[in-house]
């Protein structure tokens, strides 16, 4: 029996656990299936890390040792893997010691996030050697010192898809250009100038990739550009984002998932349907930033000191949230009318313009205009006050 298991060493766990001991909870237990702590920053060794919550500039794995440097004190258990999430905060995990079972009066789910392989992609052709994506490209890398190809291309143009060009850029390899379904790239510009302008890397928008060739190895894509089909001669594809919450966990549990996210659903104390669990970080929606994710850890740490000391709204007590419009999801998806300032996070389906809206009973809570692209967070606060005494509310993009 534990006060608090954390599953899940990255950045929102590993947060989490560091706020939980400074505030006097010193029996914390972080469970982590890898065999280090750190997350995916581990993988990551360009610059950019810590700056949002340590205010300092790391390498990903520098960033991630600085994240269990933080936390001395609590214990994290390697090479641990919950296999079940039962009722009442009950775990099975399988570590090196065997199987076994730990209950815990809370309990934070903090797995974090995949990327779509080829197979979820549907793309056609041979599966020859030097097809990856972006995380595994990086474990061979900076972990394993390898140089899987030397001219390969980079589907999809997420800012994780830039962070791939950084790490060919360490091993010496050179990307021959990124590809884009759509008419701009997904992240944030001027990324796409920099891409081209520093890295020497063009990136080929409106771009579909059809086929990958080759036998032992990839030889070349066939690639859809604005409707004419062409061959684009490389020898390795790096499949990049496309991200969905690390959820099978959850999806195996009595826990309720939000279809939009993909990822638990919680209310805005980050509790999950079973008031003993909590979530936090990237399990919860595809993708932020690390920092991003740290933040939300520490949110989620003192919602579970409240929670410990019996000072948390009953679960019931809230507002459930639904989602129209032009959004692609929002989160958290119950509101809990007692708190403060509540805050939704949402992302657009694609770019779009218009008013963010929040409406209950024909009443409008909140709104405000906003300019949103598929990777931009856009955010709405509304007064918990206002929403006493509604069941039922809805946020929306007009």
């Amino acid at each position: 029996m534990r006060p608090v298991v954390i599953i899940g060493a990255g950045p929102a766990g590993l947060t989490a656990a560091r706020v939980l001991r400074d505030n006097g909870i010193r029996d914390v237990l972080v469970l982590e299936r890898a065999a280090a702590g750190g997350g995916l920053p581990r993988h990551c060794g360009h610059p950019g890390f810590g700056l949002f919550d340590f205010r300092r500039v790391w390498t990903g794995p520098a960033y991630a040792q600085r994240l269990i440097e933080a936390a001395r004190g609590v214990e994290i258990m390697a090479n641990a893997t919950v296999t079940r999430i039962k009722p009442k905060g009950r775990i099975e995990i399988a570590a090196q010691a065997g199987l076994g079972t730990i209950e815990a009066r809370a309990i934070l789910i903090a797995t974090g996030i995949r990327e779509a392989p080829r197979s979820a992609r549907l793309v056609s052709g041979a599966r020859p050697w030097g097809v990856t994506t972006t995380g595994a490209f990086q474990d061979m890398v900076y972990v394993g010192a390898m140089r899987p190809f030397s001219r390969p291309i980079i589907v999809g143009t997420e800012l994780v898809s830039f962070s791939a060009i950084l790490t060919a850029r360490h091993a010496g390899i050179h990307v021959l250009a990124m590809i884009e379904e759509g008419d701009r790239i997904v992240a944030r510009r001027p990324l796409d100038l920099a891409s081209r302008a520093l890295l020497g890397v063009p990136i080929l928008t409106r771009t579909r990739l059809l086929r990958i060739n080759g036998l032992d190895r990839v030889e070349s894509v066939e690639i859809e550009r604005d409707g004419a089909r062409s061959m684009l001669a490389c020898d390795g594809v790096i499949f990049t984002g496309q991200f969905r919450p690390e959820a099978a966990l959850v999806e195996a549990s009595p826990l309720t998932v939000d279809e939009r996210t993909g990822g638990p659903a919680i209310d805005s104390a980050w509790r999950c349907s079973d008031p003993h669990y909590f979530a936090a970080g990237n399990v919860l929606r595809p993708v932020e930033h690390s920092g991003w994710v740290a933040r939300e850890g520490k949110s989620a740490a003192h919602a579970i000191l409240k929670a410990l000391d019996g000072g948390l709204e009953d679960i019931d007590s809230a507002t459930t949230l639904s989602v129209e419009g032009a959004l692609r999801y929002a989160y958290p998806q119950r509101l809990l009318w007692d708190r403060g300032g509540i805050t939704i996070f949402s992302r657009a389906a694609r770019a779009h313009r218009g008013v963010l809206r929040l409406t209950a009973a024909g009443e409008t809570l909140a709104m405000r205009r906003v300019s949103a692209l598929p990777e931009r967070r856009l955010s709405l606060t509304v007064p918990g006050e206002r929403l006493r005494g509604k069941r039922d509310a809805v946020i929306r993009l007009d």
